[in-house]
């Protein structure tokens, strides 16, 4: 039987105490084996305005101090279903990109490979890329659930092929993800081209703008993830600024006219019925951020995503 790992009682361990690990869960080796693994990747060489996201795992995992066990609109106690724990940071090398990737990727590799879901805290919007390599290796092309306000399937941006702005192509192009099982949600804000949204569709992705997704119910919504993605084993990237500014300012590049973060907790709530192998939150910056406003709405979407595993362990 293998060991099931927890967070400690907030009875008996008080909140402020302790390592910052993730809703402080335990901190755990590669070795390890858990359903579920927290993994900070601070990666940040992929911005292409402000930088800052290389802090993001850091003030994330202290802004989940009060993240606890139960989750109320599931009506379900986590922690019953799933075992899971801190894997720390990925290693990285601040000034070479490509290195940096790889070593994402071997990090993760062995981790996944034992059959751990990888809750990946960034980071810039690069890390989906050796993240999805590793994932693809063992489950083959994956429906992509993407909240943003950028669709992030440019081929270049400011000379480069590898950035947070051109992640999804080259995902695509190395078949990690199937483009017609995918769906991206939330695009909007002034762009370099009036084709960028019709170039994402021309790869093969449903785009639903900010616009359309006001139009919307979140149940309405949250039926055309569902029908998009299927039965497909599905990974979903939360970019924070897919939030308004309002309600998450520390970000490298915010985009005015999106939703509260009440909105995007009900939709990610709606999502229970997907087979998900794989998450990741990106796109904190620390030092844009005022009273870790973002932090904590990031810290809080993270739990939503393992009450989705824990949801639908439940129902075997």
């Amino acid at each position: 039987m293998k060991q099931k790992y927890t967070p400690p009682s907030s009875a008996d361990s008080p909140r402020f105490t302790g390592l910052s690990t993730y809703a402080r869960l335990p901190y755990l080796a590669a070795s390890e084996k858990a359903d579920f693994g927290i993994v900070g990747v601070p990666f940040d060489l992929g911005c292409s305005f402000r930088s800052g996201p290389r802090f993001g795992p850091a003030a994330v995992r202290e802004a989940s101090r009060l993240i606890r066990r139960a989750n109320p609109f599931h009506r379900i106690d986590v922690f019953e279903h799933l075992s899971g724990g801190d894997y720390g940071d990925t290693p990285l090398y601040p000034s070479d990109l490509e290195r940096s990737l790889q070593s994402i990727q071997l990090f993760l590799a062995p981790l996944v490979k034992g059959g751990m879901v990888p809750m990946c805290i960034g980071g810039d919007h690069t890390i989906p890329l050796p993240i999805l390599r590793a994932l693809a290796k063992e489950t083959g092309a994956l429906a992509l659930v993407h909240f943003d306000s950028h669709t992030d399937t440019d081929d270049l941006v400011f000379g480069t092929k590898i950035n947070h702005g051109t992640t999804f192509r080259r995902a695509l192009e190395e078949r990690l993800i199937d483009p017609q099982r995918s769906i991206q949600i939330g695009i909007r804000g002034s762009m370099s081209s009036v084709s960028e949204i019709d170039e994402a569709r021309a790869l093969g992705f449903e785009v639903i703008e900010a616009t359309e997704m006001f139009a919307l119910t979140n149940a309405e919504l949250v039926r055309r993830i569902t029908r998009r993605v299927g039965k497909h084993k599905a990974y979903l990237t939360f970019d924070i600024d897919f939030l308004d500014p309002a309600y998450a300012p520390g970000t490298g590049t915010p985009e005015v006219g999106g939703p509260s973060t009440h909105q995007a907790l009900s939709i990610i709530r709606g999502l229970a019925g997907i087979n998900f192998v794989g998450f990741d939150l990106v796109e904190v910056s620390p030092p844009f951020d005022h009273g870790q406003i973002t932090a904590l709405a990031a810290a809080n979407l993270i739990f939503e995503f393992i009450s989705l595993l824990a949801v639908r362990r439940a129902k075997k």
